[in-house]
């Protein structure tokens, strides 16, 4: 089983990285950079101004980013007969959900973090800002790339289930980017606590709820 699971994270992670022809993880990453960029011209080059409201323009950045891989997640390996293939190996969904949840996290979350360094530097974030950013986006994106997946997973089957992912990601995951914006308004890292829970809580009920999503797909 552990060379099943193993196997199956190489596989996620190079067609999440990788794998796709629609840019993989290079396209939330540069839409990150992209509103990290434009966000000064839009309000000018007041660093005061840009200080005060560039940390929550990047919780919404996140917000959006997350969406992009949404239809690349669940619906290419319906169609392919993946799930049906492990299944018929004694591998539930929800196994292979939970491993999916771990590659989509470390397809994109990392690599957004990473982002946060140039884009403190346009936004003219202060040191004490981005240390709270990055720690708001440690806690939060893990229940972004949950509720993703979930959506993903229920959505898989519809006609339009890409937008539809997108609309309803955003009033879903809206508790975790207020908070973590919230964090950086009163400076306070004790309100990370919240996102970090409501992201623990995504984290445990994806798997069951992807994987029961999926396998009532099959049945129906």
């Amino acid at each position: 089983m552990i060379r099943v699971l193993t196997a199956l994270m190489w596989r996620d992670l190079r067609n999440l990285l990788f794998g796709s022809s629609r840019g993989g993880a290079v396209l939330p990453l540069l839409f990150f950079l992209a509103v990290a960029m434009l966000y000064p011209f839009a309000v000018g080059p007041d660093a005061p101004l840009l200080a005060r409201t560039g940390g929550g323009v990047l919780w919404i950045a996140a917000l959006l980013a997350a969406i992009l891989p949404l239809d690349r997640l669940v619906q290419e390996d319906i169609a392919l007969g993946i799930f049906d293939q492990l299944n018929l190996r004694g591998v539930t969904e929800e196994i292979v959900m939970a491993v999916r949840l771990v590659a989509h996290w470390l397809s994109f979350g990392p690599l957004l973090m990473l982002a946060c360094l140039p884009a403190a530097a346009l936004l003219k974030l202060d040191g004490e800002t981005l240390h709270l950013l990055l720690l708001g986006l440690l806690a939060g994106t893990p229940g972004l790339a949950a509720v993703g997946l979930m959506i993903a997973a229920l959505t898989a089957g519809l006609r339009a289930g890409a937008a539809l992912s997108g609309l309803l990601l955003i009033p879903l995951a809206l508790p975790i980017l207020i908070f973590g914006a919230g964090a950086l308004e009163r400076g306070d890292p004790a309100t990370l606590g919240f996102s970090a829970a409501i992201s623990l809580l995504l984290v445990a009920i994806t798997p069951f709820a992807a994987g029961a999503a999926i396998r009532a797909g099959r049945e129906t």
